[in-house]
């Protein structure tokens, strides 16, 4: 307790200012990063490191330690390689205008954006018109978002039906919707590496499990072809869903209010749902 008064005492308003500098700086990385996939990434290097600090100050690993600090410069030239696309972008926001602008969403907004989402659908669907319709969660996909065409418009039946009308160059893609609005759309999404034993399964299909595979998203796609409406998360593949379905998953992964998502998805998986190296051959898109 008096080593902490005594620290206390001897903190003047420069090191306060110069503690709230470097507090500024370390919160304008993470929000310039937001929204991007570095997060988990940043995370996990910040408790790895916090991790083997505390480990090399309590038990005194001297060879340890020596290896963690020679190893601390190719760190430091490491992190720019690696957050490049993010540095670049945060550089690019920071030119354009205010950093320090945030949007947030609301559960109404969100009810009626899935509504909209499960009018429209249900419409290609029954005109064999293909989709693919990706939900940013938690995991950012601006990097996605960045090789579309950004339109940042409400959400509505009409939007998308003109959107994926294969009349429209904007078809050939996937459509990204972010906090309720449609963020792009023409985005170019990751297609899955794993084997798929359904031939059936065609490219925007692999693209759904590919950009769930790399993060928390929820896809919905329109199978052409079939005129079918299947969800991915996880990797996994929810085939032939109906309307009453569709809404309640995507509620259960969207809205924050709603029943557990966990729980949804688990409750459907013993008849729906499977991993996605264990897709069978003879399955319906």
């Amino acid at each position: 307790m008096w080593n902490l008064v005594w620290l206390l005492e001897r903190i003047t308003w420069i090191d306060g200012l110069d503690i709230l500098i470097v507090a500024f700086f370390f919160f304008l990385v993470f929000y310039a990063i937001r929204g991007t996939r570095a997060v988990p990434l940043v995370r996990g290097i910040t408790a790895l490191l916090i991790s083997l600090a505390l480990l090399t100050r309590l038990v005194q690993l001297r060879a340890f330690s020596w290896l963690i600090e020679s190893l601390l410069p190719a760190l430091l030239v490491g992190i720019p390689v690696l957050f490049q696309p993010e540095l670049r972008r945060a550089l690019e926001q920071l030119g354009r205008g205010p950093l320090l602008l945030v949007e947030l969403g609301d559960n109404a907004k969100l009810e009626t954006m899935i509504a909209n989402v499960v009018k429209a659908v249900i419409h290609m669907a029954a005109h064999n018109v293909g989709a693919l319709i990706v939900f940013e969660r938690q995991t950012g996909l601006q990097e996605y978002i960045d090789t579309g065409v950004s339109i940042d418009a409400e959400v509505t039946p009409e939007l998308l039906m003109s959107i994926f009308d294969h009349h429209v160059i904007l078809h050939d893609g996937a459509v990204i919707v972010r906090n309720g609005r449609l963020a792009a759309a023409a985005c170019v999404m990751p297609l899955t590496a794993a084997f798929l034993a359904d031939r059936e399964l065609g490219l925007r299909h692999r693209a759904a499990i590919g950009v769930t595979e790399e993060g928390d998203a929820v896809a919905v796609v329109v199978s052409e072809e079939r005129g079918q409406i299947s969800l991915t998360h996880n990797g996994r593949i929810i085939r032939d869903i109906d309307a009453k379905r569709l809404e309640s998953i995507l509620r259960a992964f969207l809205v924050p209010k709603a029943r557990s998502s966990r729980g949804i998805f688990r409750r459907v998986r013993r008849t729906a749902v499977r991993p996605v190296h264990e897709i069978e051959e003879g399955l319906r898109v």
